[in-house]
């Protein structure tokens, strides 16, 4: 039988990309996340490739992953598309420890982040 269809979210105008499990902090993927919001989608990218954060490079594949969906997918133009959203999630944590002195603990908290970025096609002037 099947699962009914649900109806698109996004107005016919955006695409989107889902990461989950990104091995970051959300603080940190946050501060990356906020250097491309509302910037053109080629600034985005130019921004990203010169960044120098380790996460920089996860997040400028999923931009491009967001464009292309946009391309591809709801055939939007991609000279007029820019970063309308990029938002961070929190996702699951791993915990680990370390032994310390006494037969204590020391605990050591591995952070995972989701991301996602939804590009918009920017009306032209006409």
């Amino acid at each position: 039988m099947g699962k009914p269809s649900r109806s698109r979210k996004l107005s016919d105008s955006q695409a989107k990309a889902f990461s989950k499990s990104i091995r970051v902090s959300p603080q940190k993927l946050n501060l990356v996340a906020r250097s491309i919001r509302g910037k053109t989608a080629t600034g985005a990218l130019a921004q990203l490739e010169f960044s120098n954060r380790r996460i920089s490079n996860d997040v400028k594949k999923i931009l491009q992953s967001a464009i292309a969906n946009a391309e591809n997918n709801h055939q939007l133009e991609v000279d007029n598309l820019y970063v309308s959203e990029a938002f961070v999630g929190k996702s699951l944590t791993m915990k680990r420890w370390r032994p310390r002195a006494r037969g204590r603990v020391g605990k050591i908290l591995k952070p995972f982040s989701n991301l996602t970025i939804i590009v918009s096609e920017r009306k032209e002037a006409a």
